[in-house]
């Protein structure tokens, strides 16, 4: 059962839409002479940043890239981007709320509520800048509100995103110095800056190294510095009760954030009527359809740590097969043989009409009473120890000093909890694997092999957490968003039995409907239904095989024809 406190009922009026408070003037309206004055005023001003942070969007990097496969599929997968007029992310409200904030908070009389709430501030200014830098590439730092008569202000250049980045890291370091060092699942604090500092350097120094560009050494040093300072100082761990065959489905599935490794989550209640959709996306046939793809499937290890794709004909294993004897997180993040809901006890195969690939994701979801439109009350991670122990990890190997002892200390934790063994470097490095090797052109090198093996683990073990595009991004391999889409081994029409208990679960047919259709068995005609390939592989999109993605532009987004217009002395990204 949800508990309700004062702070959480302060981030709801931040993080609920609905609220009327936030539906009237900026906060940045509030008068300095008699506000600012008291920590319960830098406290509720604050809340208003909370609503930076996404919501169902905690999954959207990989809807938009190729780890969740839907009806449709993203403007970015297809290579369909265009330069909108307005909007597209080109949007300041927070900074100038944040500005305002900094420029009036020191008014308080609290020192410790002056020393912490400043430390929030800055925290989303770096959130923000962030945010800007990952879409846009270079863009104007403000560190102060502008004047709207200030024409020379507004309308100034970008600056380059190295400038912006060291800012980033300026802002994260105070706020790592003045923030309470507390856990608190729902709040900023010491840890959540230290985890996005991580975070940020080790997307930035590897941005710079897969570009050719010098000084990415700084940004790999700080990720890693701040990550091992988490490793060595904080008090979290990697959840665990002992159940490799639960514990990381329990985790996502939890009611509540589970503190021991959820160092930020965005909090849900249904009696707030502050939910999500998460249970109804991936179980309803109306809802995008989410599956996995079978490349990353593939990716997962055998249960003893061997290489999946090491099998002859790998590719076409029969589904009951394929999923025994795998990395446990395999059938504990998609449906799986033997699956049950959540407080149920009868099995259930995938299902077909919702799910595009046959890989049908579980991630998220938990008892079949939140399965209506908008009634999951998960809480959804924004920050996770794991995230941060695979960024001390990648950071250290692509700085080229990594050993078998921090693996140890960082990709260990992870594997131990779901039964499975250590990444060895020296046999990762002596033989890398040629399936992962094929999907990241660009890595080379001493630590060519535990880098993949590194990209494999951080693949599986954050699905569905935000992570994929900017991957993608940051490691320079958008060619891999082009290549083929592919689902479920179904050898034409016949009877399939998916769960491996005698029971025909799918039925394939051409031609007309077979008559006498008995109950709970999914009958699916070829070619209208599911699309097979040459392969007998689901194609979920037939008619989108030929996708781009130019290296000259689309690792960034556009800025709006708008916003070139209002400031002249702004330059639109390169291709765009």
């Amino acid at each position: 059962m949800k508990k309700i406190n004062t702070i959480l009922l302060l981030i709801l009026v931040t993080w609920s839409c609905d609220n009327d408070l936030l539906d009237r003037d900026p906060v940045s309206d509030v008068s300095p002479e008699n506000f600012f004055v008291k920590a319960s005023d830098l406290e509720l001003y604050t809340n208003n940043f909370y609503r930076m942070f996404p919501e169902e969007g905690i999954y959207n990097g990989d809807r938009v890239a190729d780890n969740i496969i839907q009806t449709s599929l993203s403007e970015e997968m297809r290579g369909a981007r265009i330069v909108p007029t307005t909007g597209g992310g080109w949007s300041w409200e927070y900074l100038r709320d944040i500005n305002y904030f900094l420029e009036n908070y020191e008014k308080c009389q609290d020192e410790s509520a002056k020393k912490h709430f400043g430390g929030v501030a800055r925290f989303f200014r770096a959130w923000f800048y962030f945010d800007k830098v990952r879409r846009f590439g270079d863009v104007p730092w403000y560190e102060q509100t502008i004047d709207p008569t200030d024409e020379e202000a507004l309308q100034q250049a970008r600056d380059s995103r190295e400038f912006i980045t060291d800012k980033i890291l300026e802002d994260l370091d105070f706020a790592i110095e003045n923030l309470n060092d507390n856990t608190e699942a729902f709040r900023i604090t010491k840890w959540t800056a230290l985890a996005l500092k991580s975070r940020v350097g080790l997307y930035e120094g590897t941005y710079m190294k897969y570009r050719g560009t010098d000084g990415y050494e700084k940004y790999l040093t700080a990720a890693y510095q701040a990550a091992e300072q988490m490793i060595n100082d904080s008090p979290y761990k990697i959840y665990s009760t002992g159940n490799t065959e639960q514990d990381y489905m329990l985790f996502f599935a939890s009611h509540d954030a589970i503190t021991d490794e959820m160092i930020l989550a965005r909090q849900f209640i249904t009696a707030q009527g502050v939910d999500h959709k998460a249970n109804y996306y991936m179980t309803t046939s109306s809802y995008g359809r989410p599956g996995m793809p079978k490349d990353l499937v593939n990716s997962y290890l055998n249960a003893d740590g061997s290489r999946f794709t090491d099998t002859p004909g790998y590719n076409t294993i029969p589904f009951t097969e394929e999923m025994t004897g795998r990395d446990p997180r395999l059938s504990q993040t998609v449906r799986a043989p033997g699956y049950t809901r959540l407080g149920e006890s009868i099995t259930l195969p995938p299902n077909m009409g919702a799910t595009v690939t046959g890989y049908q994701p579980i991630k998220y979801v938990n008892e079949p009473r939140y399965d209506t439109y908008d009634e999951s009350i998960t809480d959804l991670p924004l920050f996770r120890y794991a995230e941060v122990l695979l960024n001390y990890a990648e950071a250290r190997a692509e700085l080229g000093i990594l050993t078998q002892g921090d693996l140890d200390i960082s990709i260990k934790p992870i594997r131990d909890r779901v039964g499975m063994p250590n990444i060895q470097m020296a046999a990762a490095n002596a033989d890398p694997d040629p399936f992962i090797e094929a999907q990241y052109v660009n890595v080379s090198g001493e630590n060519k092999g535990v880098i993949l093996e590194i990209r494999r683990e951080r693949r599986i073990e954050l699905y569905m957490e935000d992570f994929r595009w900017d991957d993608i991004v940051r490691w320079k391999e958008g060619g891999k968003l082009t290549r083929p889409l592919r689902g479920l081994y179904l050898p034409g029409a016949g009877e399939y039995d998916l769960e491996g208990d005698g029971d025909i679960d799918i039925v394939l047919y051409e031609g007309d409907a077979p008559g006498n259709q008995t109950d709970g068995v999914q009958y699916l005609k070829i070619g209208s239904d599911v699309f097979l390939d040459g392969n007998n592989l689901i194609d979920p999109h037939p008619d989108f095989n030929n996708r781009t993605f130019d290296e000259n532009k689309d690792y960034l987004y556009p800025i709006p024809r708008v916003e070139l217009q209002l400031n002249p002395n702004l330059e639109q990204n390169p291709g765009w």
